[in-house]
């Protein structure tokens, strides 16, 4: 498990922004939940470094999350289509108390599919 939600969906996001050692090591500490002394004793340097390392890391991921806010942005959308669904179950639960329009009917499933589709991207 992460040890911090927030950071590691930054980390998802602008990973790849970061020198190739920043990305290994704070991967290792936020997906692989390794400690700092254990990074240390694999890269071959003191815990010290590897704490700045990171620290510096986070301090980029922060900076570009507050520039471009795609973390930000995903996060809302999730929410947004979680209410879409709710919306479409619904519109669904009210056609079939009202006389069932088949119309209606298909327009929620496709709402509800497309919700799917794109909460699973």
């Amino acid at each position: 498990m992460a040890k911090n939600m927030e950071m590691a969906l930054l980390f998802d996001f602008y990973g790849d922004m970061l020198t190739d050692k920043q990305r290994d090591m704070v991967g290792l500490y936020y997906d692989a939940d390794l400690s700092l002394s254990e990074i240390a004793e694999n890269a071959g340097i003191t815990r010290q470094g590897v704490r700045d390392a990171i620290k510096r890391a986070e301090a980029q991921l922060l900076e570009m999350e507050d520039r471009l806010g795609l973390a930000r942005r995903f996060r809302d959308m999730q929410a947004d289509l979680a209410e879409i669904s709710v919306a479409a179950a619904e519109i669904q639960e009210i056609n079939l108390h009202t006389g069932v329009s088949r119309e209606i009917e298909l327009r929620v499933d496709k709402i509800r599919s497309m919700a799917a589709r794109l909460a699973a991207d």
